[in-house]
């Protein structure tokens, strides 16, 4: 082929040969977010999602906080630890509810629903077994992007949240039973533990889980001889492996569990169940069995209880006796202890509040975002979990395909 010097030239103005522009992925710029932290309202819910310190780091980011007056006062932070931070005081309550992000603990009431507008996010909890169909129906209308904290996951499939808050409510249990086991009206005055020369207190857990590995850690570094019974020997097995020491664990048989039960001391019990009610395992006949100030924690309580003699009790009048055994049966056991849980929550949140004003907004963070994806229920005004969906009649749209269709 003769390329003279006109041919080169027509190659070149022609265009075959003129640089291109380098295309680039475009970030999308941060975004500077409003939100809103309002006063729980949620009887004896003592706990608030963002700490003092959080405040400071996500103000340092250029967000704008609004917190509630006495929001924290429970959890015992004040008001000036907050607006040191950078927060902004208001005692309105509407003003917090118009805040683009809002934060609480306790699911949403009816008339904070009434106080939002129109396609605003709120992340919370949820409480699948005190939520009503109309709870839904109010959101929805609201166009709401709404995401549960017990719903969200981390990179290995765990539920952070429910995992955190189960270590508190395990730790607190032993708390609660020491002190009632030493209480003069609903105890003997004992010591939990051990002591040299004198038999260790008698710990049986139910359930060889979050909650009855971290009430095993309590028990034992007490001194106490700890039993533990499940009805999956995987997760005896796991259990043992985590704490690194041999404790007694078996079956759920009837037989042992009532010879275990009759000496007893404290029972925690830490039985969860993935399909609504906790099954009943411990009869109202074994109960009166049980030594005279023996001390039961049903952490369970939550899903309806796993002793047949538990009745809901709260922070207020924790305990009763029935054939003088002690129960304990507040459900929220982690709002005992409401500046820990705070912390729990509040260390949770921040990053990904970071991240959602990093990327540009919540729609573009739950874009890259799977874990926390799954943790959104409703997304402008759709239902996007199966579960609820199917439970409640609501119209469901998938949140991976919603997303794959956003710009």
């Amino acid at each position: 082929m003769d390329l003279s010097q006109n041919n080169y030239s027509e190659l070149f103005h022609g265009g075959q040969f003129s640089p291109l522009e380098e295309m680039l992925v475009v970030k999308p710029e941060n975004r500077k977010l409003v939100i809103g932290v309002p006063r729980e309202c949620a009887f004896l819910e003592n706990r608030i999602s963002l700490v003092p310190d959080a405040v400071a780091l996500l103000v340092q980011h250029g967000h704008h906080i609004m917190i509630e007056t006495d929001a924290g006062k429970a959890a015992h932070f004040t008001d000036h630890e907050f607006s040191e931070m950078g927060a902004e005081i208001v005692y309105d309550t509407r003003k917090v509810f118009s805040a683009e992000i809002i934060l609480k603990v306790a699911p949403i009431t009816a008339e904070e629903t009434e106080m939002l507008g129109n396609k605003q996010a709120l992340i919370s909890s949820l409480h699948t077994s005190g939520i009503t169909e109309e709870y839904f129906r109010r959101l929805l209308n609201k166009r709401t992007t709404s995401i549960a904290f017990e719903f969200i996951q981390d990179k290995a499939g765990t539920f952070p949240v429910i995992r955190a808050m189960s270590e508190i409510a395990g730790n607190t249990s032993m708390l609660v039973a020491a002190e009632y086991m030493s209480h003069p009206e609903y105890g003997r005055g004992k010591m939990l533990g051990g002591f040299s020369g004198i038999s260790p207190t008698e710990v049986v857990i139910l359930g060889a889980g979050t909650v009855g590995e971290y009430a095993a850690r309590a028990a034992l570094g007490m001194g106490a001889f700890v039993k533990i019974f499940d009805n999956s020997v995987y997760k005896l097995r796991r259990l043992q492996n985590n704490l690194n020491t041999r404790v007694y664990t078996s079956m759920l048989h009837p037989r042992s569990l009532l010879a275990a039960l009759q000496t007893a001391d404290v029972v925690i019990g830490a039985v969860h169940s993935a399909y609504g009610r906790t099954p009943c395992i411990v009869s109202e006949d074994m109960v009166s069995q049980m030594k005279e100030g023996a001390v039961i924690i049903d952490v369970s309580i939550d899903q309806g209880g796993c002793f047949e003699t538990s009745r809901l009790t709260d922070h207020k009048n924790p305990v009763f006796k029935k054939y003088g055994v002690t129960h304990y049966c507040v459900p929220n056991i982690p709002s005992k202890v409401p500046n820990t849980a705070s912390y729990a929550f509040s260390n949770f949140l921040t990053p990904i509040l970071l991240d959602i004003g990093e990327k540009g907004g919540i729609e573009n963070a739950l874009r890259s975002d799977f874990g926390v994806r799954q943790g959104v229920y409703l997304f402008n005004g759709t239902c996007t979990n199966k579960f609820l969906s199917d439970s409640y009649h609501l119209p469901f749209q998938d949140i991976n395909l919603l997303m794959a269709a956003f710009h």
